[in-house]
């Protein structure tokens, strides 16, 4: 007999009390400043990076602002620590952020020489003539990790005041406006009992609050609930499992494919690109609305890397690196109905700026936070945090060629709910229409509303590395006896948590007969867990992977 498993039915909600902290008193040891960015990923210091420099073009122009304090909180250990992506990337936010900058001062390592995409098979693969979507003339191949570093330093040299190994925990709100947030507290043994070194929770205030958190962001998911805004449609998830290697005949082209290892019910492809020096990224991206219940995104990659297709080019190789993040996948139908309020403003993955069918996001979230900083100045100028003058940023957004790029793909990802061909002719006729097809698209369901298929039959193969081995590779820096992050639901059974083993790229979740075992220190925070299974939270300052190259 086949069993259906609803993820939601065993998820604890989420904890909006706990993310949103009311009318808290401000304190002798609250920290003061007049903007926050959380999250120093390419939203967030592309956003404290442009008010800088409005600011001083204000002060060398005889502006009345005086000092205005910028601080940047950033959960890892180092700059680029959990950031991880493709990465090819459009350059265009770069130069819109630096003019003055030729694009070989940027932190890339190559232009594009070209692309392939193939379909494939177990055995065979044969080359599919590119979607439009998916040209990348003109474009960048790079480290996310890298042009993070880069940001964060050109932002240290303006003035701006970034802190890395400071996860936040809550918004502080009085009367419904965001007034700061509150940092998780370090140094918690397991019983959640501050121990002699540690560090209790800090509430940093500020005029006004960026949500520059990256996927699945709680603090964002928590204020679009409590006021309402959240988009018209769910937002759908990916998960994306990717490895570094050394190897001794790298491709010129980048690489993308489709089909096999997937099954036909479920979305996502691969990915090749060459990065320079010898090495290659190489990934699995996979749909968290995948059918079948054991369906393992780590295992596929590696089962994949045995294709002859990337074993002509990773033989003789080495691994260096591995990792795992998911990505928002909704588009368009997803994007919040708000993108600020009274002193807040969301940017980047947070609130889903990635074109699926282009597999972009980089130059979105840059230019998102270019945008709310453009917003923020003006505020500040105004002497009015309210989403009154912040709304200037929703504008702004909605006028410009993020949206319009989004629009135009707008139920694209949807359109493969339906399986791999049937979705892949809805594509076809979505793009001759330029998003018209098939009309602006209905409600669809979150990714854990939408059922798994337990059949228990899976033939499953262990080739390449383990998970445990994997998560070394990631660089993982998290304390043994650190407090638990992941909120397990009630009541799980075996099926539910054989879909959790399976889900999780980073070995988390295992089963010891009928007991679900959780190893929470295994964490590479890629969300998935979030998405479809435990609740995750923030743990405390540097915790998580340490990536240096993806």
């Amino acid at each position: 007999m086949i069993k259906h498993i609803k993820p939601s039915d065993h998820q604890t909600p989420l904890p909006v009390d706990h993310l949103i902290l009311k009318n808290q008193p401000e304190t002798e040891e609250s920290v003061p400043m007049d903007v926050i960015f959380v999250g120093a990923g390419p939203a967030g210091l592309s956003g404290a990076i442009e008010l800088a420099k409005l600011i001083e073009k204000d002060k060398q122009e005889g502006g009345d602002l005086g000092e205005i304090e910028i601080a940047v909180l950033e959960k890892a250990a180092s700059l680029g620590g959990h950031n991880l992506s493709g990465a090819v990337v459009n350059p265009v936010a770069f130069h819109e952020l630096f003019p003055e900058l030729s694009i070989e001062d940027f932190p890339f390592k190559s232009a594009v020489k070209g692309e392939a995409v193939y379909f494939m098979t177990e055995n065979s693969h044969f080359q599919m003539p590119t979607p439009p979507t998916m040209k990348n003339h003109g474009n960048q191949i790079g480290s996310i990790c890298e042009m993070v570093r880069w940001l964060g330093e050109k932002a240290e040299g303006m003035g701006v005041n970034v802190f890395t190994s400071f996860p936040v925990d809550s918004l502080l709100t009085e009367d419904n406006k965001v007034v700061g947030v509150r940092t998780a507290p370090a140094g918690l043994n397991k019983e959640g009992e501050l121990g002699p070194d540690g560090m209790p929770a800090t509430d940093v205030r500020a005029k006004i609050t960026v949500l520059s958190e990256g996927t699945r962001g709680p603090l964002t998911l928590a204020y679009q609930q409590e006021n309402n805004i959240k988009a018209k449609q769910e937002q759908i998830y990916a998960l994306g499992v990717k490895e570094i290697w050394k190897v001794p005949n790298p491709p010129e082209k980048i690489v993308h494919t489709m089909g096999w290892p997937l099954p036909n019910d479920a979305f996502g492809g691969s990915f090749l690109y060459p990065m320079g020096d010898g090495h290659v990224a190489i990934g699995l991206v996979v749909g968290l609305d995948y059918k079948e219940h054991d369906l393992d995104v780590h295992h596929l990659l590696q089962d994949m890397k045995e294709h002859p297709l990337f074993k002509q080019y990773l033989e003789g190789g080495e691994l260096v690196e591995w990792g795992a993040k998911t990505i928002p996948e909704g588009g368009y139908h997803s994007i919040p109905k708000q993108l600020s309020g009274d002193g807040i403003v969301m940017t980047g993955d947070a609130v889903g700026f990635v074109n699926v069918p282009a597999l972009k996001g980089i130059h979105y979230s840059m230019m998102s936070g270019i945008y709310a900083a453009r917003a923020i100045f003006k505020a500040l100028k105004a002497g009015d945090y309210t989403h009154n003058t912040l709304k200037d940023y929703d504008e702004t957004v909605h006028s410009s060629f993020v949206m319009d790029e989004l629009k135009k793909v707008r139920n694209m990802r949807q359109a493969f709910k339906d399986g791999f061909w049937e979705g892949s002719m809805k594509a076809g006729l979505m793009t001759v229409t330029g998003g018209a097809f098939p009309g602006d698209g209905e409600a669809i369901e979150s990714d854990s509303d939408d059922e798994k298929v337990f059949r228990n039959d899976r033939d499953k193969k262990k080739n390449g590395i383990s998970k445990v081995d994997a998560v070394y590779l990631s660089g993982n820096k998290t304390r043994d006896d650190i407090p638990p992050h992941l909120t397990v639901g009630k009541d799980i059974s075996m099926e539910v948590a054989d879909m959790y083993v399976h889900m999780c790229p980073a070995g988390v979740y295992e089963r010891e007969g009928d007991k679900l075992i959780v190893n929470a220190p295994n964490c590479v925070d890629c969300k998935a867990t979030d998405v479809l299974g435990p609740r995750w939270q923030p743990r405390e300052g540097g915790s998580g992977p340490d990536y240096k190259n993806m």
